[in-house]
């Protein structure tokens, strides 16, 4: 079991992100699930949102970076494409979810840019990357058309649907 304490962000190393083997997922994985306590007690304490909020955006960014940007994509999170957030959105978030819904989906896109915006905050990741995430996270519309699209796959159609909006290479 992983230390269950948040891991402060003055020890974050970006460096120590990086996903080249599985022993670094496992490791990454660890480290991901203590940076999100850290993120979750920054929100907190900032007083702004209900603990509940602040738990649904937790949850939204620990999908897309434990599921998909580190066991999927092996990205590190503090340097990962910014096309990651469409990609999960638009792609992988659809066919691994038993019955995709855009408020889910829009749970997860608001916990994205919560995180990013705190990585921004302690110059873990640039404003450009930071504002990127941003940018792709309030695409709903695209998102919802895409799940629409997903329902409405007929025959052979699936192959045209996900080269609309193609996952990355398979590590």
């Amino acid at each position: 079991m992983s230390d269950p304490t948040p891991l402060p962000f003055s020890q974050v190393h970006v460096d120590d992100f990086a996903v080249r083997t599985l022993a670094d997922e496992i490791r990454v994985d660890a480290l991901c699930c203590r940076l999100l306590l850290a993120v979750r007690d920054q929100l907190l304490d900032a007083g702004q949102l209900a603990p509940a909020e602040v738990g649904r955006l937790c949850h939204g960014a620990d999908l897309f970076l434990r599921d998909f940007v580190i066991a999927c994509c092996g990205d590190n999170l503090f340097h990962l494409p910014p096309e990651r957030v469409r990609q999960f959105a638009g792609h992988w978030y659809i066919v691994n979810t038993l019955e995709p819904d855009l408020r889910e989906l829009a749970g997860c896109l608001a916990g994205i840019a919560a995180c990013y915006a705190v990585f921004a905050e302690h110059g873990l990741v640039s404003p450009t990357l930071q504002a990127d995430i941003a940018a792709a996270c309030v695409e709903l519309p695209a998102y919802d058309r895409r799940i629409a699209e997903f329902w409405a796959i007929a025959g052979d159609g699936y192959r045209q649907w996900r080269d609309a909006c193609p996952l990355p290479e398979r590590r």
